[in-house]
């Protein structure tokens, strides 16, 4: 019982940073309908933008994570505008899966040339420290990014429910033909959708160099869990990318104590094939949409 409780705790720490992965993914989604497969990599790039800041300039990484939130934002607004406002409406769900595939390969080869492929990570003074509660181990830097991971979706929740953005983006997600009728310049809100997206991933990747070591090829195993993560909670649906990133991360590490890490990821994706045979649409996706 004490093994379970402990992986339970550390689970719930790696699904917070699970959820913030994959925060900006499903945001994208619900503006554009693009499932942006580019997401992984612009993670491992925000993990070297912040690794380089610790390892030249000695800037804590959670420090470094505010620095390179709006660099990265910016490019998300550049990425959009150059790769996939171009797209034809009609063909963009289909054709955005290829530019964003490609903009990920892009991303890997410019790191693997700057960085080349060995494993790097943001080893901290304080990356092996724990504290003590009730005979459980709650290391600090999974604390520390979790908490960092949940704030920030919290304000992005803030964002979208409470601001004039926030309005325009949910009038775009219900109906972009309503939306432009009313006024809403949908390509702007699609152009800061996709950068709040990047922003994000600069976030999640600070924590994650943190955490774990990464080389410029780490992102074909995040995406994969990334898709997997906004499908069980539903495209579009925020709340239910969280909560299925929780899931994730409580079950994989629970699975890794019971029974074998090789098969954890496995063990996931037979849970998500059986949910969604129950309910295709995920726990809190919707099943249709206005016409786009």
């Amino acid at each position: 019982m004490h093994l379970f409780v402990q992986a339970c705790i550390l689970g719930l720490l790696m699904g917070g940073v699970y959820a913030l992965m994959a925060s900006g993914l499903t945001l994208v989604f619900g503006i554009m309908r693009v499932i942006n497969v580019a997401q992984g990599a612009l993670i491992i790039l925000g993990a070297y933008l912040s690794y380089t800041l610790f390892a030249h300039f000695q800037i804590d990484p959670f420090v470094g994570a505010l620095m390179i939130a709006p660099a990265m934002f910016v490019l998300g607004v550049g990425l959009q505008f150059a790769f996939l406002r171009p797209l034809h409406e009609k063909d963009r769900e289909e054709l955005s899966l290829l530019v964003t595939w490609a903009i990920a390969l892009g991303i890997e080869g410019v790191l693997s040339y700057a960085y080349s492929t060995t494993y790097r990570s943001s080893i901290t003074g304080y990356a092996n420290r724990a504290w003590d509660v009730a005979g459980y181990r709650v290391p600090e830097v999974r604390l520390f990014a979790f908490a960092l991971s949940i704030a920030t979706v919290a304000l992005l929740y803030l964002l979208l429910a409470r601001t004039r953005f926030g309005r325009s983006v949910r009038a775009t997600v219900q109906n972009p033909v309503s939306a432009r009728l009313l006024g809403v310049d949908t390509a702007w809100v699609s152009a800061v959708g996709f950068g709040l997206g990047a922003a994000t991933a600069a976030m999640a990747g600070a924590v994650f160099g943190i955490v774990f070591p990464f080389n410029p090829g780490s992102h074909y195993d995040l995406i994969s869990r990334l898709l997997a993560i906004i499908v069980l909670g539903g495209l579009g649906s925020l709340g239910g990318a969280v909560l299925a990133a929780l899931f994730m991360g409580s079950r994989e590490a629970v699975f890794e104590v019971e029974s074998s890490p090789t098969w954890s990821p496995l063990a996931f994706f037979v849970r998500l094939i059986a949910i969604l045979l129950a309910r295709p649409q995920g726990l809190f996706g919707i099943t249709a949409r206005g016409a786009a």
